[in-house]
């Protein structure tokens, strides 16, 4: 299977698990962490909103879902939107070497980050992915300005 497929396939599983927050009630992130050979090795969603959890970002919580493992350098992260600060963080501390974006219109997380560190990005600009985050954004901008670090009203 070729890169693109992959990419596509990884994409897909991602976009399912921002479905899956948005079910919840939640903010429309999705992730999924796929090896060489195009299989999902684990996928995680926004669950801030549902947990309370200001940390559990789709990427992180799809990188805990992993668990302990030794072949980060040989997988492929895949985000429904770009990943932020502390998700690039994750990213790079655990050496995963690609990331496939399916969007950066609503956001622009820190691809300058993981490209300074060799990671290879790859943005689809995927129009499934960027109305989900539109329509999200404009039904609830008070919790997106929360989930991006917007201060609030003192």
């Amino acid at each position: 299977m070729d890169q693109d497929r992959l990419d596509a396939l990884a994409l897909e599983a991602a976009y399912e698990q921002a479905l899956k927050s948005s079910r919840e009630g939640g903010i429309p992130i999705g992730s999924a962490l796929m090896n060489r050979r195009g299989v999902i090795v684990a996928l995680g969603h926004n669950l801030r909103v549902q947990s309370g959890d200001p940390t559990a970002h789709a990427e992180t919580v799809c990188i805990r879902n992993a668990g302990r493992r030794r072949d980060w350098h040989t997988l492929t992260l895949a985000s429904t939107l770009s990943p932020c600060a502390m998700c690039t963080g994750t990213t790079i501390l655990h050496r995963i070497p690609r990331v496939v974006v399916g969007e950066n219109q609503t956001f622009v997380g820190r691809e300058d980050w993981m490209r300074q560190e060799g990671v290879a990005l790859r943005l689809m600009n995927d129009p499934l992915c960027t109305a989900l985050m539109q329509r999200f954004v404009a039904a609830h901008p008070e919790l997106w300005d929360e989930d991006v670090g917007v201060p609030g009203e003192d």
